[in-house]
């Protein structure tokens, strides 16, 4: 890991607190005992860390990274592939069910946060707590996200969630489950598994090239 990128995983996002504290007022409890969940391939504007619109595409290093995900989940009982219909987690999530001889359904409802007018402006210093002009709110996004993971935990399992950033940040909070920074690299596998009321996760692969990027 670089000395950049070890020092983007220890930098805590303004406005995280909000969003464990929102999450923690409306916690999701799925039937489920354990789901896989799948941050897409970096991107040119992750490496930028621009905020991004819905038909930004996988860069050469992100193929990579998807092809390398795929790999290592082909090994796993996944029964299940749903993820976000934009562009990039979309491709991740065909590379990883094609080894797992799966067809991903693809949801709007698993987007990333809308930033609205911030799209295309940097996200190096984000703030959770904003209310982008023509975006979502904080509270809008983990509601939407709330349904929607609470929604496709419910198909045939283990499911696999392949979406953004940002809808992994909601979800640990969701789930109780600590934000470890450390766990957001791209195209990095993670199993969520519950341990009696609480809730772990645990990566299947740290990528030495991933970083803490949003979305």
């Amino acid at each position: 890991m670089s000395t950049q990128t070890a020092a983007t995983a220890h930098i805590r996002p303004s406005g995280l607190d909000q969003l464990i504290r929102i999450a923690a007022d409306q916690p999701l409890s799925p039937d489920c005992d354990h789901f896989y969940f799948l941050r897409h391939g970096q991107t040119g504007r992750n490496a930028l860390r621009i905020f991004q619109a819905v038909d930004e595409p996988l860069s050469e290093l992100g193929l990579q990274q998807a092809a390398r995900a795929a790999a290592l989940l082909a090994g796993e009982p996944i029964r299940t592939v749903v993820c976000s219909d934009a562009r990039r987690a979309n491709d991740t999530a065909y590379a990883v069910a094609t080894a797992l001889k799966l067809v991903p359904a693809a949801q709007a409802t698993l987007r990333e946060r809308n930033f609205g007018a911030l799209i295309g402006t940097s996200s190096a210093n984000i703030d959770w707590a904003c209310e982008p002009e023509g975006g979502e709110t904080l509270s809008q996004f983990i509601a939407r996200t709330r349904e929607a993971i609470g929604t496709v935990l419910r198909l045939p399992a283990p499911v696999l969630v392949v979406a953004h950033g940002g809808t992994l940040y909601a979800l640990a909070a969701l789930l109780g489950v600590p934000v470890d920074l450390g766990l957001l690299g791209n195209a990095q596998p993670l199993r969520f598994e519950r341990r009696g009321p609480t809730w772990a996760v645990t990566p299947l692969l740290r990528h030495a090239d991933g970083d803490a990027a949003l979305a």
